[in-house]
């Protein structure tokens, strides 16, 4: 038996119509909202990822900057002791200078106690003859020290002879003198005057000057090229 197909008529068609319409509309609702949600994941996913570096970043920078200030807070310290330490070495620079230049004035003042005087060259002539350790010694004074430079050679020849247990001969420079206005001491001399000791009271106060000095003068100055010898 045959089966006679009606044909749609135009309420129905539009109907189906609306029915395919709708349904399109709504897959295109879901797929676009699947759309955006994969969206918002991928931008939230970008987005703590921008936000970690671009922390990182500013840590780093926050670090750096850090190390940086302590670095040159370092150097600002540093700075203020060396700019301190100089000023307090200028300051006893100076202090120890007028200390030696008073000292300096009062020198002509040490020869006139005949009795202290008179030690004090046999001190000089003794010590002289130790770094000599020679056998045949000239000493060269003042003319107004010859009387008492002669006393104290013989006790300083005493005095070397008894604790080295050897001969010495020791006498004046007959030729040669301090100058007059020299505050006073010795030069000894040995082989023909080409070995001298200068224990002149000028020199003494020079190599205690240098003594103290030393680290002074080398740190304000650096190292002096004319520094003095005693031979």
């Amino acid at each position: 038996m045959a089966h006679n197909t009606r044909a749609l008529n135009d309420d129905e068609v539009l109907n189906e119509m609306k029915k395919m319409v709708a349904f399109i509309n709504q897959e295109a609702i879901e797929k676009a909202r699947e759309i955006k949600v994969k969206a918002d994941e991928e931008f939230n996913i970008e987005k703590a990822k921008l936000v970690r570096q671009e922390s990182n970043n500013i840590e780093a920078t926050f670090q750096r900057k850090i190390k940086q200030a302590e670095i040159q807070k370092k150097i600002t310290q540093s700075n203020m002791i060396n700019k301190t330490r100089l000023k307090v070495l200028q300051v006893r620079q100076q202090m120890l200078e007028e200390v030696f230049n008073e000292t300096v004035s009062q020198l002509n003042k040490v020869s006139q106690d005949e009795v202290k005087y008179r030690d004090l060259l046999k001190n000089l002539i003794l010590q002289g003859l130790y770094q000599l350790m020679d056998d045949q010694v000239k000493a060269i004074v003042r003319k107004c020290d010859k009387e008492l430079a002669n006393n104290a050679i013989q006790a300083a020849a005493k005095i070397y002879k008894e604790s080295t247990k050897r001969n010495i001969n020791v006498e004046l420079d007959k030729e040669n003198n301090l100058p007059d206005d020299c505050a006073g001491g010795v030069i000894l001399t040995s082989h023909f005057g080409r070995i001298r000791i200068n224990n002149t009271l000028e020199e003494r106060l020079t190599l205690a000057q240098e003594e103290l000095l030393p680290e002074i003068r080398v740190l304000l100055f650096g190292p002096s090229p004319n520094k003095k010898h005693n031979h």
